[in-house]
């Protein structure tokens, strides 16, 4: 219908940075590789990243993806997702003899060891997080107790703590950076002892990602972010560009893109979450070409060069030796 396609001179602006960060990368090449080496099937606990097209692809090459690990035949393989597991799962996968290979982020694994560190020194940890989220899980199970989650601003006002000039807090890494900024002024308000991390949790590509939509938002008139709906920071993008005053919608397919979204639009923002591929990212710009749109124009932003060692079991043989 006329009315529901793009302005005639509509263009497509796409951040800098979106899509895969380092980690990501890392834990679906984990896989990839793990799947090369040993041969399907390769199990892995959780989804290796939250993204149902990647999740869907690895599926396509042999991997079993298991809630838990009682589902993986003993003396297998399995790797851990990007998320992180507590210590009682890597317990069980020691007790079940099987082949672990570890995909959690790095950014991640340095936040249990802030954990691991706080609590030897005798400080009670708040962790800053959405409950149930498997991050969240991984990083509170790496206590035997002595940690409490708080989610909001309010939650900080009900906190009960046993020795406030003991009391340190951490971070889930894919948070809103706004938000949690406003969380840790509480906290420092309520407890001024309170220890902070070294270095800030949220890792340097949500951080990356939520900045380029800041840049983009005042440029556009609606902003499409990629991402599955389990995907926190790619939900945090969308949060993100509402809050800046700007509709924004989530799509992980290219056929979910409606076009009451962009009708009339002249200017349209495309986000993908660290854990959506440029190739989706890529079918969305098409199906807004089929929609009417004319330009696609990448804007300015931070070019991305991290990168991650994969576990040695891994390697190619020469790197390895």
């Amino acid at each position: 219908m006329p009315d529901l396609i793009p302005a005639p001179d509509a263009e497509i602006l796409m951040a800098q940075p979106r899509g895969f960060c380092a980690g990501v990368d890392r834990a679906i090449e984990i896989v990839e590789r793990a799947l090369e080496r040993f041969g399907a099937p390769i199990y892995v606990r959780h989804e290796i990243v939250h993204n149902a097209y990647v999740v869907a692809e690895l599926r396509r090459k042999g991997a079993v993806f298991v809630g838990e690990l009682d589902e993986v035949p003993a003396g297998a393989t399995v790797i851990f997702s990007a998320h992180g597991v507590s210590r009682e799962v890597r317990e069980d996968a020691a007790r079940r003899g099987l082949h672990v290979f570890d995909a959690t982020c790095p950014l991640v694994t340095k936040v249990h060891v802030e954990v691991s560190k706080m609590r030897a020194q005798g400080c009670e940890i708040v962790m800053i997080g959405h409950r149930g989220h498997p991050e969240v899980e991984g990083t509170m199970g790496q206590a035997n107790g002595g940690m409490v989650l708080v989610e909001s601003v309010a939650d900080v006002a009900a906190l009960k703590i046993a020795d406030p000039s003991r009391l340190a807090y951490v971070t889930q890494t894919t948070l809103s950076v706004d938000e949690t900024r406003e969380i840790v002024a509480a906290l420092k308000a309520r407890f001024p002892e309170i220890r902070e991390p070294k270095k800030q949790d949220i890792c340097y590509a949500t951080q990356n990602r939520q900045d380029a939509v800041k840049f983009m938002a005042p440029q556009v008139e609606v902003v499409i972010v990629v991402g599955s709906p389990n995907s926190s920071n790619s939900n945090r993008l969308r949060e993100l560009a509402e809050r800046l005053g700007v509709p924004a919608y989530m799509v992980d397919a290219p056929e979910q893109v409606r076009p009451e979204w962009v009708a009339g639009k002249r200017r349209i923002g495309l986000t993908a979450g660290a854990s959506a591929p440029e190739a989706l990212a890529q079918s969305i710009v098409e199906r807004l070409r089929q929609l009417g749109a004319r330009q696609v124009r990448p804007l300015d932003g931070i070019e991305e060069n991290m990168a991650f060692p994969l576990p040695r079991g891994l390697l190619p043989t020469s790197a390895a030796a």
